[in-house]
């Protein structure tokens, strides 16, 4: 189950770095303007106070022992239930304990004394908060998914107000795929991202929840989704594609083309990532095309044994026609959704045109349509990019079969079959400093390979070369393989291309 988003990715969230964390080396009373008005809230803060700034573990210990008896009978017995100071004290005792739990209802308490404390309360929050979700990002980081998820949820338990923790949580979950609790984290996440600085967060865990509704096949769901999504982002081209494509999929066909010629009116403000996306959720929704072959055996079958028995020919001619009828079927619906997914390419490529995969997907619709015109230049802009590897060839040897240029297939084949090794990358990913490039490095033939450099060009939108790096390939035997990674540095980057 994957949850994609054009513009975040779930993995590309940083540890939480609380400001001004460690450097505080003084005890601060409250900032509220509460005073404890009871000796034995004062000497519960007094206490607190040694506690934190004593040098010395068991005078510490003393200290916070004191500070919870006086403050919790400060509570009880002491009748200072109702004085706000008592209880946000005693809330700052659990947090020097790491009691978060009793941190969160003692603070909360306090809170509903005294609304002014907000500010002051949310700071001690997150004070707590931070080295929690640390230790949670740490445990993702390693893979521990289990621990991960513990300290996420502890940290919820006393700071709720930013969505890094939700976020992880329901990356956690969509990976261990338990759908309804990744769709509850995604909608808290989306209710803590308050703040504009969120905006991006918020945006996309909406998103999310219509899309592991989408991805676990619970399309009544997902529908309503993307209908409150798009309700609140009416411009998010991959969202109106899947929701386009659920209508098509339950029959309402009218209803997903509206929507889908409403992705190209969106085009020029989109961008070069979003029209990707949106062409590749157009074709994911395309219907199987339908099994010729196993209707045709079914129908031969079939007529075979009817009386009087029919010859080749008549049998022939009657299995032809519901084959034929069923393609014609299935072209009326996937040939408009293949057109508008080659649009939404064709308008990202405008704004992109060196991006690999949109390229090779655009390459493939304009195969399966027929477009003679489109399918050998865009092998041979892929071709331009991408040299080394059998895919692409795969693709000019192909475009020039559509054509009928025996010639060319043959040159093609024979360069597939002279290449030194095989370049396959498998990961690219941008940041707004750089770029990095992963892949594997295949010697496909039968003896060793020679030693060959590579010369590896990170790309802006416009083709210049924003980074360069050579890479050596060394000799590698017979069916070996080599991964290999690549850095690039600078802004602006998009694509990728190499050299021999």
């Amino acid at each position: 189950m994957s949850v994609p988003h054009t513009a975040a990715s779930l993995a590309c969230l940083v540890v939480v770095v609380a400001a001004g964390a460690g450097a505080q080396q003084i005890f601060l009373p409250a900032a509220c303007d509460i005073k404890p008005g009871n000796d034995l809230v004062n000497t519960g803060m007094q206490s607190l106070r040694s506690a934190f700034t004593t040098k010395f573990a068991d005078q510490r210990t003393k200290d916070l022992k004191d500070a919870d008896r006086v403050l919790t009978q400060a509570v009880t017995s002491g009748k200072q239930d109702k004085n706000p100071a008592a209880w946000y004290y005693l809330g700052r005792y659990y947090v020097m304990e790491n009691d978060l739990p009793g941190a969160d209802s003692a603070f909360t308490k306090a809170l509903a004394l005294a609304p002014k404390c907000d500010t002051d309360i949310r700071m001690y929050r997150r004070n707590a908060w931070v080295p929690v979700v640390n230790a949670g990002v740490q445990a993702y980081q390693a893979g521990n998914a289990d621990s991960a998820i513990a300290a996420f949820r502890h940290a919820n338990q006393i700071y709720s107000a930013e969505p890094v923790a939700f976020i992880y949580l329901a990356n956690l979950f969509v990976q261990k795929k338990q759908p309804d609790s990744a769709v509850a984290a995604f909608r808290l996440a989306a209710a803590a991202a308050t703040d504009t600085s969120y905006a991006q967060d918020k945006r996309d865990a909406l998103f999310n929840v219509a899309r592991v509704y989408h991805s676990v096949g619970r399309n009544a769901e997902a529908t309503a989704a993307y209908r409150d999504y798009l309700a609140a982002y009416p411009g998010d081209l991959q969202a109106i594609a899947s929701l386009a494509g659920l209508y098509m999929q339950t029959g309402k066909r009218d209803s997903a083309m509206t929507l889908y010629g409403a992705i190209m009116d969106h085009a020029d403000s989109a961008s070069a990532r979003d029209l990707f996306a949106a062409a590749e959720a157009v074709v994911s929704a395309v219907p199987e095309p339908p099994d010729t072959a196993a209707m045709a055996s079914k129908c031969r079958i079939a007529q075979q044994k009817k009386r009087p028995p029919l010859t080749p020919r008549q049998i022939i001619t009657r299995c032809a026609g519901p084959a034929a009828d069923s393609m014609a079927s299935f072209h009326a619906v996937a040939d408009p959704q293949y057109r508008l997914a080659a649009k939404a390419y064709e308008a990202g490529l405008a704004k992109n045109p060196y991006f690999h995969q949109a390229l090779f997907n655009l390459g493939g619709i304009s195969y399966l349509t027929g477009d003679t015109g489109k399918v050998v230049p865009l092998a041979q802009r892929l071709y331009a990019l991408d040299p080394l590897n059998r895919n692409t060839l795969a693709d000019l040897v192909r475009a020039w079969q559509l054509l009928g240029k025996r010639d060319s297939v043959q040159r093609y084949l024979n360069v597939a079959d002279s290449m030194p090794v095989e370049v396959t990358v498998s990961d690219f990913a941008t940041t707004s400093k750089g770029a990095t490039i992963q892949g594997l490095l295949t010697n496909f033939h039968t003896k060793s390979s020679a030693p060959l450099t590579i010369t590896w060009e990170f790309l802006d939108a416009h083709g210049t070369a924003v980074a360069t790096q050579a890479q050596p390939v060394p000799a590698l035997d017979a069916g070996a393989n080599q991964p290999f990674s690549l850095k690039g540095e600078g802004t602006g980057i998009v694509a990728w291309r190499y050299k021999r």
